[in-house]
């Protein structure tokens, strides 16, 4: 087997809500601690926290260095896109996809949240985009479904039976995120500019329509249980085997993270 043709098998943890802790803090630079304390809503602080806490402390364990030696940069793909037509970039604060510097550079990670669950996915070398949603019954999934699902996917997705709706809907939304993130386009990208193969089918793009189309990309659902949909998108045209760590992995990770106060590492806007 060739290494074209081998399997990736990028690392995906799973943290859940209640491994939050406040020490977790040090952690975070001036910037990331800003934006939590910025969330009236407790469990958006502890989503938030355990994503930038354990992004740095896996980062910081495969690069072999301490965690505060892991800096980002940002690069927002739909912004450079725009610059490229001739429009002008209003970006304001720095944004889009973390791109880790320093002993880290050359990893690629992602990560995602919702509900209960925080995931985070890591490869070396391969952009991944990787998106979590907890199955909502109670949102206006007409409205929702009309405008991120394209044509053919709004036709299978009514000839569905109205029990089967919600979970299918989700399906759809995290396979199409999860893609948008890998390319670092994200939301902004807008879900309706691609298509994806129905949540009862092999996940797969089907359409990408626009400019930005990535060359090669593998998607492949994750398992967070039956309230969940996840799933995981790696620009390349290898077969995804990802490698999931239990959510005690994480845990304990997150329980043993040192507690001397992080320097401020976030650099804005690098290209």
């Amino acid at each position: 087997m060739s290494l074209s043709t081998a399997p990736l098998a990028p690392e995906v943890w799973w943290a859940h809500t209640s491994d939050a802790h406040e020490r977790l803090l040090r952690l975070l630079d001036g910037q990331e601690r800003a934006r939590n304390d910025r969330f009236l809503r407790k469990p958006d602080r502890d989503r938030h926290l355990l994503g930038r806490a354990l992004a740095r402390l896996v980062l910081a364990e495969r690069a072999g260095c301490a965690p505060e030696e892991v800096s980002f940069s940002l690069r927002c793909r739909s912004c450079e896109e725009k610059e490229s037509a001739g429009a002008e970039r209003t970006d304001g604060e720095p944004h889009g996809k973390p791109h880790p510097e320093g002993p880290a550079r050359g990893w690629e990670f992602s990560v995602s949240h919702s509900g209960e669950w925080v995931v985070l996915a890591l490869a070396e070398g391969v952009p991944l985009g990787v998106d979590v949603e907890r199955v909502s019954e109670g949102r206006d999934l007409e409205g929702l479904a009309s405008y991120t699902l394209g044509g053919p996917e709004l036709e299978a997705w009514r000839a569905l039976g109205p029990d089967e709706r919600a979970g299918a809907f989700f399906g759809y939304w995290s396979r199409k995120e999860a893609l948008l993130k890998a390319t670092g386009h994200g939301l902004s990208g807008g879900l309706s500019r691609v298509l994806v193969s129905p949540p009862h089918e092999r996940a797969s793009l089907l359409e990408w329509t626009g400019v930005g189309a990535p060359e090669a990309v593998s998607i492949t659902d994750l398992d967070r249980g039956g309230e969940y949909r996840a799933a995981l998108a790696a620009l390349n045209d290898r077969p995804l085997r990802p490698v999931v760590h239990p959510p005690g992995v994480a845990a304990a990770l997150l329980r043993g993270a040192p507690v001397s106060p992080a320097r401020p590492l976030w650099r804005g806007g690098g290209r």
